[in-house]
C-alpha cells in the first residue's frame, strides 16, 4: 500500500472538515456574562495593541496580517490554527483545578460516533494494515484505585503515512478510529497500528505563516484518547512514543512528560504499550 501526492490531504479539504466536524458536534450553549466578555476581549485587545507598539509593526505588515486573517477564515483553517497554536494553553489552564490523569489537546481531527468496541478489540482497519502492529493495554482507575468498570475509550490517531480518516482522500470512513468500552475491572487491550508523525497541511495560510517565520510543522506520533464514565470528569489526552521524532519540538507545544507510554518490544509479536487512566469524580 503507497501514498500519492494526490492522496495527501491539502490545507484546504483538512480545514473544510475540520470546520464542519467542530459545527456539527454536539456542544452546549454558553452563557458567557457581559462582564467576562469585556475583561477577556479587553486583554486580548491589549496584547495585540502592546505586541504592535514593541515591534514598531507597520502599515504594510498590518495589512499584510489583515489579509492573512480573511484568508485562513475563507480557507476554513480557523480549527486548524487555533487547535495547534492555541488550544495548549486553554487546556494549561484547565488542568490547574484537574485530578487524575494529565490531559492534552484535542487537535482538529476527532470525529465523534464512531464504532463502540468490547475491551479486547482491534480499531478498524484497511485489509493489510501498513505499519508497525501495536498492542496498546491498560486499566481505568478512579484517584482511589478503584477500577472504572465500563469506562469508554474514544480513540483516534494517524496512520503509518501520517494521515487521518475523515480528513485525507482515500481512507475509509472510521479507519484507525473506536469507542472501547473497558470491562468490569477496567481493564482494555486495544490492537492497532504505530502511527507515524505527521506535519499539518502547509499549502493554505497557516503554513505560509510558518514558512514565513521559519518554523518547523510537525507533531510528533501520538495516540488520541477521550475518556469518559458516568459521574466522572471526561479526560481528553495523547499519548506519546518514547524517542519518537519531534517529541521535543512539538509544534503544537502538547506533550508532556506524564504522557509518554511505557513501550515493550518483543522479539516476537507486535509493539506493547501500556498506560492507565486515573479518572476524578465530576
Amino acid at each position: 500500500m503507497t501514498t500519492t501526492e494526490s492522496d495527501a490531504p491539502t490545507a484546504a479539504g483538512s480545514g473544510s472538515s475540520a470546520s464542519q466536524a467542530f459545527r456539527t458536534a454536539a456542544r452546549e450553549a454558553t452563557a458567557v456574562p457581559p462582564e467576562r466578555v469585556d475583561e477577556v476581549a479587553r486583554a486580548v485587545l491589549a496584547g495585540v495593541h502592546q505586541a504592535i507598539r514593541e515591534h514598531d509593526v507597520t502599515y504594510p505588515e498590518f495589512q499584510a496580517a489583515k489579509q492573512w486573517l480573511m484568508d485562513v477564515g475563507e480557507g476554513g483553517e480557523w480549527p486548524l490554527f487555533l487547535d495547534v497554536f492555541v488550544e495548549h494553553v486553554v487546556e494549561e489552564v484547565a488542568a490547574r483545578t484537574q485530578d487524575g490523569t494529565k490531559g492534552s489537546i484535542q487537535g482538529p481531527y476527532y470525529l465523534p460516533g464512531q464504532a463502540k468496541l468490547p475491551w479486547q478489540a482491534a480499531l478498524p482497519m484497511r485489509p493489510g494494515e501498513k505499519g508497525t502492529p501495536l498492542v496498546f493495554t491498560g486499566q481505568v482507575r478512579d484517584v482511589a484505585g478503584d477500577p472504572v468498570a465500563a469506562a469508554e475509550l474514544d480513540v483516534w490517531h494517524a496512520d503509518d503515512d501520517g494521515y487521518y480518516s475523515g480528513f485525507a482522500p482515500g481512507i475509509p470512513d472510521g479507519n484507525l478510529r473506536g469507542v472501547v468500552v473497558s470491562n468490569g475491572h477496567g481493564w482494555f487491550e486495544i490492537t492497532s497500528v504505530r502511527p507515524a508523525p505527521y506535519q499539518i497541511p502547509t499549502d493554505g495560510p497557516t503554513g505560509k505563516l510558518i514558512a514565513a517565520a521559519g518554523w518547523h510543522a510537525w507533531r510528533p506520533a501520538h495516540l488520541h484518547l477521550i475518556v469518559r464514565a458516568p459521574g466522572y470528569r471526561t479526560i481528553t489526552t495523547q499519548l506519546y512514543f518514547p524517542g519518537g521524532e519531534w517529541l521535543d519540538s512539538d509544534v503544537a507545544e502538547a506533550t508532556k512528560p506524564e504522557l509518554v507510554l511505557d513501550l515493550r518490544p518483543q522479539e516476537d509479536g507486535p509493539l506493547r504499550a501500556e498506560y492507565d487512566f486515573v479518572l476524578e469524580r465530576a
